[in-house]
């Protein structure tokens, strides 16, 4: 009993740490049609603000607050400079932020060093959990996650700019011609995906080691994510998350991770060629 608590809570653990990732993506992909390469360091900038907060003498609460702020300006800088001279070229937009993504990769290597980094939670220790002794920092992890979903949900259902981005997202031509400033949305949403992926980054901080790359380790994954639940849908990336995650946390225990994450890439293929536009589509 206590080790299938144990497969279930390290499923929620990852299936967390995607939704809010993904989340973020699925705003930017679902609006604007925009494939960020660049999404991952987003996840680093996060990461990194925990790290060198810490080191400085900061706590894990203020780099939780510092983070989506640091990950928002970086996004706001992003969709200004380039992003938003390139909605009408999909291939640039793709080859753009993957230069971005080397730049911003390699500068963080020559400023803070190769060697990896940590960042520590606010909480240690295990909490028997239904007969399960199970870390304190990963309950954490998935409540934080669940409040900030939670969030992110109620913005998008009852608030001006949740009803403003819906009908971009839907018809961004209609939607302009209703008069709604669909250039000042599209700021906004990929901000706000930007600094849902660095708070995501805080989060992930203290459970590895926080080096220039690590974002590109979360990019394929919450790319699945989005095409198995579907584009702009915030159902979409919950079903895709739990999909993704589940199924990779479940192989992990019986086969190598190379070889489960290539069983969740053709998973992920073969649901995409039977419901194209995802499990939940917008």
């Amino acid at each position: 009993m206590s080790d299938t608590v144990t497969l279930i809570l390290n499923a929620l653990t990852l299936i967390s740490i995607l939704m809010l990732v993904g989340l973020g993506l699925a705003i930017i992909f679902g609006l604007m049609g925009v494939i960020n390469m660049a999404h991952g360091e987003f996840v680093t900038f996060g990461a990194f603000t925990l790290s060198l907060l810490q080191t400085a003498g900061g706590n894990y609460w203020m780099a939780l607050v510092l983070a989506p702020i640091v990950g928002a300006t970086a996004g706001f800088v992003l969709e200004r400079s380039i992003i938003q001279h390139l909605y009408t070229r999909p291939l640039a937009t793709i080859l753009a932020t993957w230069g971005v993504s080397l730049i911003i990769q390699q500068s963080l290597q020559l400023i803070l060093g190769a060697g990896p980094r940590q960042g520590t939670g606010p909480i240690s220790g295990a909490v028997n959990f239904l007969g399960a002794d199970y870390p304190a920092y990963r309950l954490m992890l998935i409540a934080f996650a669940a409040v900030i979903v939670a969030v992110v949900i109620a913005m998008f259902r009852y608030t001006r700019f949740g009803l403003d981005l819906r009908a971009v997202i839907q018809d961004r031509d209609m939607a302009e011609a209703l008069g709604i400033d669909t250039r000042r949305v599209c700021t906004i949403a990929f901000a706000s995906g930007a600094a849902l992926a660095s708070i995501a980054g805080v989060l992930i901080a203290p459970m590895t080691k926080v080096i220039a790359l690590m974002g590109a380790s979360y990019l394929a994954p919450s790319f699945f994510v989005v095409i198995v639940g579907g584009a702009g849908s915030i159902a979409g990336v919950a079903a895709g998350s739990a999909v993704v995650g589940g199924l990779e946390t479940v192989l992990n225990y019986e086969v190598p991770a190379t070889v489960s994450q290539a069983i969740v890439l053709i998973t992920a293929v073969v649901l995409v060629r039977f419901r194209p536009r995802g499990l939940v589509p917008s």
